[in-house]
């Protein structure tokens, strides 16, 4: 958050699975226009949180499997975990809030006496919460019985059923909704609260995160039942909340345009990048827009082949060098040449490319340097570099706007040196 001098113009709290995340999406489209609006639109002077009821084993695991952004906060275990940044630094006063009246061992003691719970695994078992499986059936039994037991013992907790089979045993301070509370709160007293918070979310345990004062809402199209009931019960007269028309990550853009909170048209959505003109220079957009059009191109998704590589070769400068995740320095335009051999060579194949957390600085009247990471996946996994370019609008004609005039990449882990397929930007 310290990245922000000021408040940010819109912070986006999302729910993972099945709200960001469509697991019925294997290309997943949806996510992919997301990260494309974020980086372009959001990402300079705005805050992504991932609310997710995952534990850091889970969400890390997650972020291998699909194309994900790095949130600036990540709210996980049900809302008993804040961490910031890359390095997912804890945050300890969060820790403190939530140890008011709670100790875990007497929560799996009382709840093992249920022979309906199932206890979930171990990497699910977090400091301030305890998670089971429940048939629906039983689950507000279950759940009314044991709350009246834990109170007993001098607890105060809160269970939170979702998904139509998880139960979490959480601190009552805990949940999504109180973390995001907690951020609010944060924020405020540094004189940064968000200008706009978006709620995202498909399942009850998302409800919390509706109910804080001030924030837009929006439960996805594909919302469960037991969301869309609560719903229908406390807030069907807010306006400030909507059911979108779009699942998941399409849905959030759709929110983001009908409550007006910025920009919500993705570069995905243009078919021809190429005639895309901006009103002034943007060096996120021509980031996003440089490896969306190499997706394009390995796709073989180009309608006009040598229009492309004439726009390419017209915004690398001639003297442009490009130094590969390996260490060798080719000249920009040499790579470019070798893009006629790559031409379709992932046409039919889940290949995607995308660009995160895209930070452009500018360093004199017509210069700016540009830091990101640019990430493949293919069935195989992910690939992932740390780049650094250099874009200049100096001695290029009107028309091109900027040239590309240097491009650095190294490999953001060691093991992805081990592949020995041949690299283009």
């Amino acid at each position: 958050m310290n990245r922000l001098k000021s408040p940010a113009r819109l912070m986006i709290v999302s729910d993972l699975d099945h709200t960001m995340v469509d697991h019925h999406d294997p290309e997943n489209l949806s996510l992919l226009r997301f990260n494309a609006l974020w980086e372009t639109k959001y990402r300079h002077d705005s805050l992504l949180v991932f609310s997710t009821g995952r534990s850091p084993t889970l969400y890390k695991q997650l972020r291998k499997e699909h194309p994900m952004l790095t949130p600036d906060i990540t709210i996980m275990s049900v809302g008993t975990e804040i961490t910031y940044g890359n390095a997912m630094v804890p945050d300890e006063g969060w820790v403190t809030v939530l140890n008011h009246k709670w100790d875990k061992k007497i929560v799996t003691e009382e709840a093992s006496k249920f022979p309906e719970l199932t206890l979930q695994s171990e990497t699910e078992q977090r400091p301030h919460k305890a998670s089971f499986y429940v048939k629906k059936e039983k689950a507000q039994e279950v759940m009314k019985n044991l709350s009246e037991i834990l109170v007993k013992r001098g607890l105060d907790v809160k269970i939170i059923y979702s998904g139509g089979m998880d139960l979490d045993i959480l601190p009552q301070g805990a949940g999504k909704g109180q973390a995001l509370a907690y951020l609010h709160k944060k924020l405020k007293a540094e004189g940064k609260l968000p200008q706009n918070t978006l709620a995202c979310g498909d399942s009850g345990n998302d409800a919390e995160l509706f109910t804080i004062p001030d924030v837009y809402g929006v439960m996805v199209k594909n919302a469960q039942e037991e969301l869309l009931q609560w719903h229908a019960e406390n807030a069907k007269d807010n306006p400030k909340i909507i059911h979108a028309d779009e699942r998941c990550a399409a849905g959030i853009i759709q929110a983001i345009g009908h409550f007006k909170l910025g920009p919500s048209m993705s570069p995905r959505d243009l078919p021809n990048l190429l005639d895309a003109k901006l009103d002034h220079f943007d060096p996120a957009y021509e980031a996003v827009k440089f490896y969306l059009l190499l997706e394009r191109w390995q796709r073989a998704e180009m309608q006009n082949p040598e229009h492309y590589l004439d726009y390419l070769k017209g915004v690398c400068s001639p003297l442009g060098a490009y130094i590969n995740p390996f260490g060798v320095e080719q000249s920009l335009h040499d790579i470019i040449g070798t893009l006629k051999d790559c031409s379709g060579d992932k046409k039919g194949k889940q290949y995607r490319v995308w660009v995160d957390q895209v930070f452009p600085v500018q360093i004199d009247s017509d210069t700016w340097l540009v830091k990101f990471k640019k990430l493949e996946q293919t069935g195989e996994g992910q690939q992932c570099c740390f780049t650094t370019a250099i874009l200049s609008s100096k001695d290029v004609k009107p028309s091109q706007g900027f040239s590309w005039v240097n491009v650095h990449q190294t490999w953001m882990d060691d093991e992805l040196t081990t592949s020995g397929k041949n690299w283009y930007l």
